[in-house]
């Protein structure tokens, strides 16, 4: 049985993914706060602090970061600009270099949609077509930007240091999502990752024997704003629920 790593396992896209991958996987959840309701193993990290992510890495056969932090403005106060380059670039090396020092041979990071979010208006794609991997990334804030750097650091590590990495732009994963916080926003209606498709889209990422790959991360939703053709096509994704369904 494979070893996955979830570091930030305890924010949303975490307890969901511990929870769907458990029984194919062995789930271990890093973070600095224990999950409610406990249910996996878990080690308590500063993955922010080199030593102790290294420090307490176990051996593992895949690496998930989902670290996340709260971030609502185009431009951040300065305090925040440290903390979230702290969290979405700082860590992102001292993860990929553990992986390295660990023998561990695969990274997936989540990225998310806001790295081309210039291109999109309310779930709408500006560029009269479905937004690709393939687009220039244009970002509306630093939390956009530094997603895209550790894009970048991530095809480094890979080209250089022969690990796997796949980069996810993760669209909208709302916590319990519900048919009727689907109703009223129309938004989601065309951004939502199921849970469903959550856990399937990172089960193939898992699998998968590419050596590097950016894919983005939403349902098969009718009007959704993003090209899914490559992660079906690389990864051999197929969305099982979308809001179609959820609506229904």
């Amino acid at each position: 049985m494979k070893a996955v790593v979830l570091v930030g396992g305890s924010g949303t896209v975490g307890q969901i993914l511990a929870n769907g991958l458990s029984d194919k996987y062995d789930v271990i959840i890093m973070d600095k706060k224990k999950p409610i309701g406990m249910y996996t193993t878990f080690i308590s990290v500063d993955a922010t602090d080199r030593k102790d992510i290294q420090n307490k890495m176990p051996k593992a056969d895949v690496l998930i970061n989902l670290l996340n932090t709260e971030s609502s403005h185009a431009i951040s106060e300065v305090d925040t600009f440290e903390r979230m380059t702290d969290i979405f670039f700082k860590a992102s090396y001292y993860l990929f270099y553990t992986a390295i020092q660990k023998g561990i041979p695969k990274v997936i990071f989540a990225s998310s949609n806001h790295v081309t979010d210039v291109y999109e208006l309310d779930g709408v794609s500006l560029l009269g077509r479905e937004i690709t991997t393939d687009d220039v990334p244009r970002s509306k804030g630093v939390y956009g930007v530094l997603k895209y750097a550790s894009e970048q650091l991530g095809y480094l590590f890979s080209t250089e240091e022969n690990i796997s990495v796949m980069n996810i732009r993760i669209g909208s994963v709302p916590k319990g999502v519900t048919k009727e916080e689907v109703e009223s926003n129309e938004r989601l209606q065309k951004t939502l990752l199921s849970q469903t498709d959550v856990v399937g889209l990172f089960t193939v990422a898992i699998e998968s024997d590419q050596s590097f790959g950016t894919y983005y991360g939403v349902s098969d939703n009718p009007g959704k704003p993003w090209d899914m053709a490559l992660a079906k096509e690389e990864l051999g994704f197929v969305s099982q629920e979308n809001t179609t369904d959820i609506l229904q």
